[in-house]
């Protein structure tokens, strides 16, 4: 398997998270472990996990969620994302994972560049797959950040909202509708139900306290790679939709928008 440092382009962000570009920062300097990420073509069937399976993504899942909890132990008002994307990158090495989103998109064609960071950090109105960077955090910010850590072949993904200070009502009640838009979904997942079921759930509450639900990212299967079958809609009419069978593993990660649900790519 290839390493960073014969592969990252010389002219982007380094992985160490310096704000320089790679060829004036580690490139040549043999310092770089972390092995890029092999990436496969989606494929349309649903991975069914085996037991062996569920087992290592129940320990690249409890990892993840270890390091969220540090997250919100550190976070707060002056810290920028890159250093949390700094804690995030050295806790997972140090517990002998690999954190999946840093290189993520490495071979996918000359237009795409590798995801340049270890996590991703969308705060305010940045729905998702925000990259880290040196803005320090403000009173009034709510912020995302969302890890994925590969833990000896097998992922776990997962996000979290952090508010900031003091923040407007109505962004708290955001905040807060969004966590029962997932708690609801999660309650909808059970053998014979639909995919289309949790989306019905999500854009119900979500609608019913003046929000909308966004249509261009979504839910993921996960387990084996980073992202698998099926894709999980956050919105959508009961009993639609992929049926869910035992031993699947995806992500609910509904995206709540104050306003309209449109968003710029």
């Amino acid at each position: 398997m290839k390493t960073a440092a014969n592969t990252i382009p010389r002219n982007s962000p380094c992985w160490c998270g310096s704000g320089k570009k790679y060829k004036k920062c580690h490139m040549g300097k043999g310092q770089r472990q972390v092995p890029l990420p092999e990436t496969k073509p989606k494929g349309r069937q649903v991975i069914i996990k085996t037991e062996k399976q569920i087992e290592g993504i129940r320990k690249s899942s409890q990892l993840t969620k270890m390091l969220l909890d540090m997250v919100e132990e550190r976070i707060g008002e002056g810290v920028t994302s890159n250093e949390i994307d700094g804690w995030v990158y050295r806790e997972t090495l140090a517990n002998g994972a690999i954190p999946a989103p840093l290189n993520y998109g490495h071979g996918q064609g000359r237009q795409r560049m590798p995801f340049p960071k270890s996590v991703c950090s969308s705060p305010n109105n940045v729905i998702c797959h925000g990259i880290p960077n040196n803005h320090a955090l403000q009173s009034g910010d709510i912020v995302n950040i969302d890890v994925t850590c590969d833990l000896d072949g097998y992922f776990g993904d997962a996000s979290r909202m952090f508010i900031i200070g003091d923040v407007p009502d109505r962004t708290r009640e955001l905040v807060e509708v969004t966590r029962e838009c997932l708690e609801l979904g999660i309650e909808q997942v059970f053998p014979s139900n639909t995919l289309g079921d949790i989306g019905h759930v999500i854009q119900q509450h979500a609608e019913k306290h003046g929000f909308s639900v966004v249509r261009d990212f979504a839910g993921h299967g996960v387990g084996v790679e980073f992202h698998e079958a099926p894709q999980v809609l956050h919105y959508g009419q009961p009993g639609t939709g992929f049926t869910i069978q035992e031993n699947m593993v995806f992500t609910i990660e509904p995206m709540i928008n104050m306003g309209s649900y449109e968003c710029r790519v």
